[in-house]
């Protein structure tokens, strides 16, 4: 799937609000819900129903009364706001590590990243932003279905499709090989289950100094990898964190931390490239107070890892169909809606 055809790239829109732009609704208690405009339409609360009529040509940040007089106030989603509010057929990866990605990762403008794979297409919409119209993002996705709701996705948020990304549709250690040249890719972010299995394709895609990501659910993963990494003798000695976010509650003198926080989503490991030729500088590490077993490593390392086993859940077929559908209606709207503009013009 190649959706890299769009000169222009055009971006989320400023103005007015449209037709076929994603708003978001908050009413007096903080309760948030996301529309996408669409002349006509109703929205239905618990507390009455708002015209999108009166939502649209109105600036960012109108208020609009419910049919029972309750406001609320219309503003277009920030793109932590766009992410958790879109049609989603697998987990995404959450802001806060997005965050961490494209800074700790130094994805820079102009770069060439590669994604792997896309799910939903969360992080594919960091990874552009960060590149810009002249970087390029290779995702790489094995299911057809992530691919197309991760497209739609992409170009609700962008309003187009982005000229920097193309989507490819295979597995990422056959089809990376044909699609760059070894040392052509700035950063290789790696969000699978059996990332230490893509490390030496990784490795040969990545230029000297560029840079390894990955994004695991759980330490087994991590530990894998993290090994998979310093045997490849390719890398220098990888780092790993995880992040945690805590809201804090602000009500006049009442300033305290909030009651619930976004805790463990996964774990982040870095590793730079080196080139070839130059080998990886021997930490000194404190002996292990033992050696692992045999039967320790076996059971640590052998199984296979399935999305039961990290607590993934993957939307049912008939779910992932219905999604595909949702992902892009934004833009379709838009088209629809800039088709009439044109066709008034010339009448």
């Amino acid at each position: 799937m190649n959706t890299s055809s769009n000169p222009t790239g055009a971006r989320m829109q400023r103005g007015p609000l449209r037709p076929g732009d994603k708003v978001q609704l908050t009413d007096p208690r903080g309760r948030l819900n996301t529309i996408v405009l669409t002349p006509g339409e109703r929205f239905h609360t618990h507390r009455g129903w708002i015209e999108h009529d009166d939502l649209l040509g109105g600036p960012e940040g109108v208020t609009v009364h419910s049919s029972e007089g309750i406001a609320h106030q219309a503003l277009r989603p920030a793109y932590e706001d766009f992410v958790l509010s879109m049609p989603r057929g697998a987990a995404v990866v959450y802001p806060k590590d997005a965050a961490l990605i494209t800074t700790l990762g130094d994805v820079f403008p102009g770069a060439t990243v590669v994604e792997a794979g896309v799910g939903s297409g969360a992080l594919t919409l960091a990874l552009l932003r960060a590149v810009g119209d002249a970087g390029r993002v290779h995702s790489f996705e094995r299911r057809e279905e992530f691919a197309q709701i991760a497209a739609g996705n992409v170009e609700d948020f962008f309003g187009a499709p982005h000229p920097a990304w193309t989507c490819h549709v295979g597995d990422l250690a056959e089809a990376l090989p044909q699609t760059l040249a070894p040392g052509e890719a700035d950063r290789v972010v790696l969000d699978m289950l059996a990332p230490w299995e893509c490390v030496d394709v990784a490795a040969n895609a990545l230029t000297g100094g560029g840079m390894l990501i990955v994004y695991v659910a759980t330490a087994s993963q991590l530990s894998r990898t993290a090994e998979a990494v310093r045997t490849s003798h390719r890398f220098a000695e990888p780092r790993a964190l995880e992040s945690m976010v805590r809201d804090w509650h602000l009500e006049g003198l009442a300033v305290r931390p909030s009651h619930r926080m976004i805790g463990h989503t996964g774990f982040l490991l870095f590793a730079r490239r080196l080139d070839d030729g130059q080998t990886p500088l021997e930490r000194s590490r404190r002996p292990q107070g033992s050696t692992p077993s045999e039967e320790d490593l076996d059971a640590w390392f052998s199984p296979e890892i399935t999305e039961h086993d990290i607590g993934q859940r993957t939307a049912p077929a008939k779910r992932l169909r219905k999604l595909g559908r949702q992902a892009g209606s934004r833009a379709r709207i838009h088209e629809e809606y800039a088709q009439d503009e044109e066709a008034s013009d010339d009448d």
